[in-house]
């Protein structure tokens, strides 16, 4: 079994830290670039999405004004039952 030697602990201890500071740095000019372009695709998955529902939309309204142009009846109201006034008993 080998011992770490105090040189090798500062060493580890350095990368570390040089690590920590090269990631902050490359982080920060990079970070808003990547931020950017992911809120841009999300912008454009949306609005994707957006164009599809109001097609969808706009496809079924054609569909339901062409049904009911056809059809000549009135609609019937259902008449569920009388109405009912109820008294309090003592």
């Amino acid at each position: 079994m080998q011992t770490a030697s105090f040189n090798g602990v500062l060493k580890t201890i350095f990368y570390f830290i040089a690590f920590y500071y090269v990631f902050k740095f490359l982080a920060r000019l990079f970070l808003p670039i990547m931020v950017k372009k992911v809120v841009e695709k999300a912008g454009e998955n949306f609005q994707q999405q957006q164009n599809q529902y109001n097609n969808q939309k706009a496809h079924n309204k054609e569909e339901f004004v062409n049904t009911n142009s056809n059809s000549t009846k009135p609609k019937e109201t259902k008449k569920v039952g009388e109405y009912v006034d109820y008294e309090e008993l003592e």
